[in-house]
């Protein structure tokens, strides 16, 4: 049996995803900037998934910017957020539990000279409103805060965040990063009070190398690249006509039934859980009660005894697939950055796996996954002990 547990690292393309995506390529190639027929069918199919977009987000198509993916996103809502409101400020609130598409401009800011509070989480993962709130100053300029965390799943209060910040000053621009949350929750950043939103299109079966950012109307962002004007000025090139059809039927296909796909990823969540309380030396990370205030794919899993590399690639020999971690950081020797802010102990760090679900997976895989660990478990620990 093949199963593919790291639908957090990327997910199968739809077959409703692909067909647009070929259509694309082959049909309507025209760039989208040219005036004549083929340039008009282009343009066509960015406007459709603007719309859709729009739509599921409750939000203007003037608001929806296309990008590289989640990583270009993320960057050009704080640098380009941070330098249009460098005048008003020098402070930045994040959280310690950033994905690196968000830690890294941070850190880049702050090494130019503006200071930046990072948000503690508690066990499961979550922030303190109470820490937000003592950390807004006068000076503060952005916040930026994940809403689903790419390695535990924990899931972070954005509509309380919201009012907090918006509360102290109406002006500090807000950026959610929804990457693992779209198409997992409805969100609707303009009535939350979200100021920047951002998507990747291969997290929900669309193509890789596709994202988007929502930018409220009222939001200036300073531009990241610069050249022919596309996307307002905020976004310079020729559009990705084919990446950018994909993703706007994967939005629409992954909202379809959503109620139903997301009770499925729960109870998948629970069956998976509930069978490694069985396993002696596990422990799951950023539990929470109820289930349902983490996130429905992930689940996060420590093993005594055994390195996570090892065991991704033990599980793999039985056809099960995992990240160790983060698949976006598991090929660099870094210790993970989420783990520590949870309190996770020394001898566990390197001993973690994550575990990520899609709407295709199913009961009968989690079954077999949990027969898998519990038969190379107690194997790998005999091997680390010699």
């Amino acid at each position: 049996m093949e199963v593919y547990l790291d639908n957090s690292s990327t997910t199968r393309c739809y077959p409703e995803v692909k067909e647009v995506v070929i259509q694309a390529m082959t049909e309507d190639f025209g760039n989208p900037s040219s005036m004549h027929k083929k340039g008009i069918e282009g343009e066509r199919l960015v406007k459709r998934s603007k719309e859709l977009l729009a739509g599921l987000l409750k939000v203007k198509e003037k608001e929806i910017v296309f990008t590289s993916g989640g990583t270009e996103s993320d960057n050009l809502a704080v640098l380009g957020g941070a330098a249009a409101r460098k005048r008003a400020g020098n402070h930045i609130i994040t959280t310690k539990i950033e994905h690196p598409a968000v830690a890294e401009p941070v850190k880049y800011l702050e090494a130019r000279g503006l200071c930046v509070t990072y948000l503690s989480v508690d066990k499961r993962g979550r922030i303190s409103l109470k820490e937000l709130e003592e950390a807004l100053r006068e000076d503060t300029i952005l916040v930026s805060i994940i809403h689903v965390n790419n390695e535990i799943g924990s899931l972070q209060p954005i509509e309380e965040a919201a009012a907090i910040i918006k509360k102290k000053n109406k002006n500090i621009l807000f950026h959610v990063d929804a990457i693992q949350s779209f198409g997992k929750y409805r969100i609707y950043p303009k009535k939350i009070g979200i100021d920047l939103l951002s998507i990747s299109g291969h997290k929900f079966h669309g193509p890789k190398g596709i994202g988007a950012l929502y930018i409220h109307e009222k939001v200036n962002l300073s531009p990241l690249l610069f050249g022919g004007g596309q996307q307002q000025g905020i976004r310079s090139g020729t559009e990705n006509v084919p990446g950018i059809a994909g993703l706007g039927e994967a939005a629409k296909k992954v909202y379809e039934n959503f109620e139903e796909k997301r009770e499925h990823l729960y109870c998948l969540k629970k069956k998976l859980m509930g069978s490694l309380e069985e396993i002696e030396g596990l422990v799951i990370n950023g539990i929470a009660d109820p289930i349902t205030d983490t996130a429905p794919h992930i689940v996060s899993v420590s093993v005594e005894g055994v390195k996570s590399e090892v065991f991704l690639h033990a599980l793999e020999e039985r056809g099960v697939y995992v990240s160790a971690g983060s698949a976006c950081s598991s090929n660099k020797k870094r210790t993970s950055e989420t783990l520590k802010a949870i309190g996770l102990s020394q001898k566990l760090l390197d001993s973690t796996i994550r575990f990520s679900f899609s709407e295709e997976n199913t009961l009968e895989e989690v079954t077999y996954t949990v027969r898998c660990m519990k038969e190379v478990i107690p194997v790998l620990r005999k091997y680390v002990g010699r």
